[in-house]
């Protein structure tokens, strides 16, 4: 068994103990093998096991490796997970499935443009700066609703909220947050957690876990 297949059984194990241990039986979140700078031979055996959600940051990276292996599996879904660039939208609204990193009206703006230009169906979530951090792109948890119904306005599909804790805090209050603001505004999913504080995440009902190195290892770049 190749390594990336042995380490997403394990990590799925866990996932439903702590399901079991909060006895929340009708939650299921979704796992995406984030598969930035890996090739084609670590994520081939993950869709040979029947995986099909993957992530990535970069949106030429993207279309050079995933072109191809997505011509061949159509049940494959790929993910935005990194900052998109306003000039990078027209060839990500191509490649990806979801995007994860709504961060500007100005995006919401281009992305609106683009996908309406190709009819393309495109799930997006809105990335949330919980940490108020200036390193760190996002909307503003007070500007969330405005923001929300100017996305309706432009036909974006706004399937949830996204966050990314900010590093060497405890990730849970976070977590808690970003499940209260998603509840406000009504959305269904929620992508938050990744491979250090999955769990943390799955106790908040996170949807999508973006998972890279609890699946293919430490990266070599």
């Amino acid at each position: 068994m190749h390594h990336t297949q042995s380490n997403l059984i394990e990590i799925k194990e866990k996932i439903k103990t702590k399901i079991r241990e909060l006895s929340l039986f009708e939650y299921n979140p979704k796992i995406i093998a984030v598969s930035k700078t890996f090739s084609e031979e670590d994520i081939l055996p993950l869709i040979d096991h029947g995986h099909y959600e993957f992530g990535e940051n970069k949106v030429q990276e993207a279309l050079s490796k995933w072109l191809p292996i997505k011509e061949k599996n159509k049940n494959l879904k790929l993910h935005m997970l990194g900052k998109l660039q306003s000039n990078k939208v027209k060839n990500a609204v191509e490649i990806f499935d979801y995007i994860h990193s709504l961060d500007s009206p100005k995006l919401a703006n281009k992305l609106s443009d683009e996908i309406n230009k190709k009819s393309k169906k495109i799930k997006i979530f809105i990335q949330i700066n919980l940490g108020g951090e200036t390193q760190k792109s996002g909307i503003s948890p007070s500007d969330l609703e405005i923001f929300y119904r100017n996305c309706l306005s432009l036909k974006l599909d706004i399937v949830g909220t996204m966050c990314i804790p900010p590093e060497n805090l405890d990730p849970k209050p976070f977590f808690k947050d970003l499940l209260q603001l998603n509840k406000k505004i009504n959305l269904s999913e929620i992508s938050m957690g990744m491979s250090n504080d999955y769990l943390d995440a799955v106790e908040y009902q996170s949807t999508y876990l973006r998972i890279g190195q609890g699946i293919f290892g430490k990266r070599s770049k």
